[in-house]
């Protein structure tokens, strides 16, 4: 599969109706809402072949569009960057998928293992809402497959 083909199976497949998209600009956590993660976010990459060498598509922000998304206005500041030291082995991704929870839903975060198809990992305002950090893998090849 091509990037556009699996950027296209991803979303006729995910049960999110929105997304939060998180990043790190200057020591301070920011993120965005939408309907949709924008394309020039997605790129295409490849696991290592211990890992069987799929493609996936990772969500990357360069320093260009972090800086645009906050000058723009819709990029929404959470605090400094020291709100995802944890205690735990969690990496970024789950970090801030804690904050985002807590903060946006005052329910306690409780990680989970639901897949990208059957439910977001937290519903906003009645929306099911998938939460992703700068350089989060949204899905791979072998994923899409297995759920065809």
């Amino acid at each position: 599969m091509n990037r556009e083909q699996m950027i296209d199976r991803y979303n006729a497949l995910s049960a999110a109706t929105a997304y939060i998209v998180g990043f790190i600009l200057n020591g301070m956590i920011y993120y965005t809402l939408s309907a949709h993660i924008a394309d020039e976010l997605l790129k295409l990459d490849h696991a290592s072949s211990k890992r069987g060498g799929y493609a996936k598509i990772r969500v990357r922000l360069s320093r260009d569009a972090k800086w645009e998304l906050v000058h723009s206005g819709t990029a929404i500041k959470v605090g400094a960057a020291e709100m995802m030291n944890y205690e735990g082995h969690y990496n970024k991704g789950e970090r801030f998928e804690r904050l985002i929870t807590e903060l946006l839903t005052n329910e306690t975060w409780v990680k989970d293992s639901v897949p990208f198809n059957v439910a977001g990992d937290i519903t906003l305002n009645g929306e099911q809402v998938q939460i992703k950090f700068d350089g989060a893998e949204l899905t791979n090849e072998k994923t899409l497959g297995r759920i065809a």
